[in-house]
C-alpha cells in the first residue's frame, strides 16, 4: 500500500497541470490491469507448481524488482511544472477566412547555427522535438538547408489551429533549458511561420 501511494503520488507530481488528469488515467488502467494480469499468471503457476512455489518465486522476483532501481530509477518527481507562457502570440487567422478548428497547420521555425555549434544544436534540437510531441504535434522533423549549409528548419504538425493555441499554454518552466539550450546554439533569433493547410475545394479560406 505504501508503495501504491508513493508511485501515485509521483505520476500526479511529474505530470503537467493540462495533462494530469488523462496521465493518472493511463496509470491507473495499467496499473489495475497489471494486477488482474498478475491475479490469472499467479494463480495458472499456483496450481500448476503449487502455492509454496508460487510464493517463492514472487518473493525473488519482488527482490529482483527492487534491485531495478539501481539500473533504472524511477524518474525524479522535482519539477518546476508552473507553466512558462513565453512564446509569442499567434497570429489571428479570422482574416484569412479559417474557423479554430480547421487544419492541420504546420509550423516552421529556422536557424541559423555556425558550424562549431552543429553537433550541440542537433542533440537540444532533438530533445525539444519531443516535448513539441509531448505538447500536442502529431509529426515533427528537424531539416537542412542544401544551399545554405547554416540553415535549419525544425517543423511540426498540429490537428488545427485552436490545438495550436493550445500547445502556447502547455510548455513548463522544467522546459527552458532545453529551449535555451537550442537557441543558444543559433547565432540569431529563430524566424517563426505558421501554414495552414489548403484542400482541393477552396483557396485557403478554411474547409471546403
Amino acid at each position: 500500500m505504501a508503495f501504491i501511494a508513493i508511485l501515485t503520488s509521483m505520476v500526479q507530481q511529474s505530470s503537467p497541470t493540462w495533462v494530469r488528469a488523462r496521465v493518472v488515467a493511463v496509470f491507473l488502467l495499467a496499473f489495475q490491469g497489471s494486477l488482474a494480469i498478475g491475479s490469472v499468471v499467479w494463480g495458472a503457476v499456483a496450481q500448476r507448481a503449487g502455492l509454496p512455489t508460487a510464493l517463492l518465486i514472487a518473493g525473488i522476483g519482488a527482490a529482483l524488482a527492487a534491485l531495478l532501481r539501481v539500473v533504472s530509477p524511477l524518474p525524479s518527481a522535482d519539477l518546476d511544472l508552473t507553466a512558462w507562457n513565453h512564446w509569442p502570440a499567434a497570429p489571428s487567422v479570422a482574416h484569412l477566412g479559417y474557423d479554430l478548428d480547421d487544419g492541420p497547420v504546420l509550423i516552421s521555425i529556422e536557424y541559423r547555427v555556425d558550424a562549431d555549434r552543429r553537433a550541440g544544436f542537433v542533440r537540444a534540437a532533438h530533445r525539444l522535438g519531443r516535448m513539441r510531441r509531448r505538447d500536442g504535434a502529431s509529426r515533427w522533423a528537424l531539416y537542412r538547408d542544401t544551399e545554405a549549409a547554416d540553415v535549419y528548419i525544425e517543423t511540426f504538425v498540429v490537428n488545427s489551429w485552436a490545438e495550436h493555441l493550445r500547445q502556447h499554454e502547455r510548455p513548463v518552466k522544467a522546459d527552458r533549458p532545453v529551449e535555451e539550450a537550442v537557441t543558444r546554439h543559433a547565432k540569431q533569433p529563430p524566424r517563426i511561420r505558421h501554414f495552414l493547410y489548403v484542400d482541393d475545394h477552396n483557396d485557403g479560406g478554411g474547409r471546403g
